[in-house]
């Protein structure tokens, strides 16, 4: 074991062995990369062929979708002014049919005054009787600031609950035509 030479040509010879027996095994690999190489060069020429036009076709789908989201929001801006102009008629419409409601009822309750007013039975007046001025018999002093003390209204008499101003009065409301007619004692 004192011979250098012969275990350094051994250790050579060992190296030898096992690079070859690596480049054996290596050679299948080898090859299974270089058709992989193959395969993905095959893949990229088929990607540069195919994907600009399906990214164009991409592009100008979002493009459309885009148009078409315009013209959707357009169309429901129309139809929604469209709704509000509706809206507006029907408000107008129903106030002019209140109005031509309020003015025939005005105009048949007008009607029937006049018509009873023609046909009623006139009445028989009094006549007047007025003294004359020297008939009048005098008042003292005392009886004219007697008469304006009692005709005097006082300002809680004026203002008495049912005769006073009311702000909740409804003028708005429907009236009888008995509400027209002072009450008489003669009958139609």
């Amino acid at each position: 074991m004192s011979e250098p030479l012969f275990w350094l040509g051994l250790s050579i010879l060992l190296v030898a062995a096992s690079l070859t027996a690596v480049l054996i095994a290596a050679i299948p690999a080898l090859q299974e990369l270089a058709r992989a190489a193959r395969s993905a060069e095959k893949l990229f020429d088929t990607l540069m062929r195919e994907l600009p036009p399906t990214l164009d076709a991409i592009r100008t789908t979002s493009l459309e979708i885009t148009d078409l989201k315009d013209d959707v929001t357009e169309g429901v801006k129309s139809a929604g002014q469209v709704v509000k102009q509706v809206d507006q008629s029907i408000d107008t419409a129903k106030k002019q049919a209140q109005n031509i409601q309020v003015g025939t009822r005005s105009f048949l309750i007008g009607v029937k005054t006049a018509w009873k007013t023609f046909t009623r039975k006139p009445t028989a007046r009094r006549g007047v009787e007025r003294l004359s001025g020297n008939a009048k018999p005098p008042v003292s002093m005392q009886k004219r600031e007697k008469n304006k003390q009692e005709n005097r209204r006082t300002s809680s008499d004026n203002y008495r609950s049912g005769e006073g101003y009311n702000e909740n009065t409804s003028w708005d409301g429907d009236f009888d035509e008995k509400d027209l007619y002072p009450k008489s004692k003669t009958t139609d």
